[in-house]
Parts: C-alpha cells; structure tokens; sequence
C-alpha cells in the first residue's frame, strides 16, 4: 500500500446510465488499506461497502447488489476465489479486480479462470488501481462521463440547455423560465441538499429580502410538472433545504 496515497484528479464524476452512483464492494482483511479505498472512491462519487472476509463479502454482494467489485485474494475464513464464484454466482456481470501479494503467473491464471475480470499485485499505486476499475465499468457499460454542461441528465429527467427543452421518461414538460433554471441548478447538483439561501442567490441572483416562501412555492410547481403521476425525484429534507435524485 502507498505510504502517501494521492487521490487521483478526475476532470468529471463517473456514475451508473441512470445517473445514480456506481456500487462499489471493497474486500479486505486490512483496515487501513480497506479505508484508503474506500475514501479515495467514495470521494470520486461512488456508493462504498466493504467487507473483511469471505462469508460477509458474499452476504455483502447479496444485498448490496454492487457494480464492482475490489477483492483481495487472501482472506481469513476462505480464499478470494471462493468469494468470487459465489458472487459470481449470484451477479454475473459484475466487474471483479483482484488485489493481491501473490505475482506468480499461475496465481494470475488462476484468478483470471475463476472470472476476475483484472488483476494488481501489492504493492500497488491508487492511480492504478483507480484506472483500471474505471477501464473495467466503462467496458462493461457500466458508467459514463457526466453530460456536457449543456445536457444534464438524472435518473429519466432529461434537460438540454441548446433545445430548451425538459424531458422524463422522453415526455415533454414545458416550464417557466424560472422553473427551468430551478431545475436546472437541481439537476447540477444531484443528489446534494440545497438550501433556500443558496437557491434564492443561484436562480434568483439577488436579495429577495429573505423571502424562503418563494423557493417553496416554485418546488411546488416543479414537483406537479415533474413529480406528477410519476416516483418522485424532487424531495425535501427537514430543516436542510432539497435535494433531486433518481427515482
């Protein structure tokens, strides 16, 4: 492991076609290697989980459902192999990298055989590692680059900033100026709880004398128009302000 691992510089977050986060299972019996993946991923955007050993990473895999999978060949009650077919088992497509001491070429074979997908011997650098999980989801159609600034896509709402246009599920919701640069600055932001201080300065750009009722009153509107007869995606957090997520 690094002694001074970097987090490595992504020019835009990766996440899942439906715009959620990628699921990512971390298994390791070392602590503090555990805890370095797990910031360093957990910080580029991915939804984490990590597990110590074999029995709770494939309970972890079952009810977790992950994307990916980081695995460390030696583990305390069983071996990474044994991990990996039982997952396996249970999620076919899930990509699987195998971290490990072990270098010898039939040690790769073997784990390559059993379905790792890719293979970093220890000791190994994060932007390695981070690489090649990339490499892995993007191959598997897994994730993608956020949509240029003028595409913005969460879930099945769709807004294109050169149309002008809003869409969920490829219907058309027509909006009002300020309605659309409400959801605009939501859908900037997904996921992420915006208060009423910073949605009155962001769609309305000045003092509009402390007034919260006005943010209340336009997420009305946008949750008829994009909420209605639908899961709902625009949600309010007590005390904290909104936050647009993927239904």
């Amino acid at each position: 492991m690094p002694a001074q691992p970097q987090l490595p510089d992504t020019a835009a977050p990766l996440v899942r076609s439906d715009g959620g986060a990628v699921r990512l299972l971390v298994v390791d019996d070392e602590p503090d290697l555990t805890e370095v993946l797990c910031g360093v991923f957990a910080y580029e955007g991915f939804d984490v989980r990590s597990a110590a050993d074999c029995s709770s990473a494939i309970r972890a895999a079952r009810a977790f459902r992950p994307d990916a999978v980081i695995l460390d060949v030696t583990l305390p009650d069983s071996d990474g192999l044994t991990a990996l077919r039982e997952i396996r088992a249970e999620l076919p497509l899930v990509c699987v990298l195998f971290l490990t001491a072990r270098d010898a070429v039939e040690d790769r074979i073997a784990g390559i055989r059993a379905g790792a997908d890719d293979y970093v011997t220890k000791p190994f650098s994060l932007e390695e590692v981070t690489a090649r999980l990339h490499g892995l989801l993007r191959r598997a159609g897994v994730e993608s680059r956020r949509a240029s600034a003028s595409l913005l896509t969460v879930g099945d709402l769709a807004l294109d900033d050169d149309a002008h246009e809003v869409t969920r599920g490829g219907e058309v919701i027509e909006l009002s100026p300020t309605e659309y640069d409400l959801l605009r600055l939501l859908m900037q932001n997904p996921r992420k709880v915006l208060s009423k201080a910073v949605i009155l300065d962001r769609v309305w750009s000045y003092d509009y004398g402390g007034r919260a009722h006005v943010v209340e009153l336009y997420i009305s509107y946008l949750r008829r128009k994009v909420d209605a007869g639908r899961p709902p995606m625009i949600h309010t957090v007590r005390g904290a302000g909104y936050v647009l997520k993927p239904a």
